[in-house]
């Protein structure tokens, strides 16, 4: 597969699908982005620790702090603990505000984020 076609694939279902966190998931907030495709992101609880970007979301996906993840923890990982299974957009967001599934420690968050991206 090129890279052009993995990356067309890979864009479609970040962008596309609807996406709901498992129990063992969590949702995440990026805080900052050290390098070697670590980011180091916060809970709803206010639980901070590093996760990793799978290799098919490297050169594809762009992650910025203040976006928004779901992670999958990682039971080996001392310094990082989860690994990025999906990264949410906008509308993503908004429909797990609307299905109650939203952290109440991100709803202020994410209102602020969207807005300062739509100006």
């Amino acid at each position: 597969m090129s890279q052009a076609t993995k990356r067309k694939h890979v864009v479609k279902e970040v962008l596309g699908e609807h996406m709901v966190p498992s129990d063992q998931q969590q949702i995440v907030r990026v805080l900052r982005t050290p390098g070697n495709n670590l980011h180091e992101v916060e809970t709803a609880q206010g639980q901070r620790f590093l996760v990793s970007m799978p290799s098919k979301y490297r050169k594809n996906i762009w992650i910025k702090r203040g976006d928004f993840l779901i992670v999958d923890p990682i039971e080996e990982g001392e310094k990082v603990k989860a690994e990025i299974s999906f990264v949410l957009c906008k509308d993503h967001v908004r429909s797990l505000q609307k299905e109650g599934l939203w952290p109440e420690a991100f709803s202020q968050v994410s209102e602020k984020h969207n807005n300062s991206r739509n100006r």
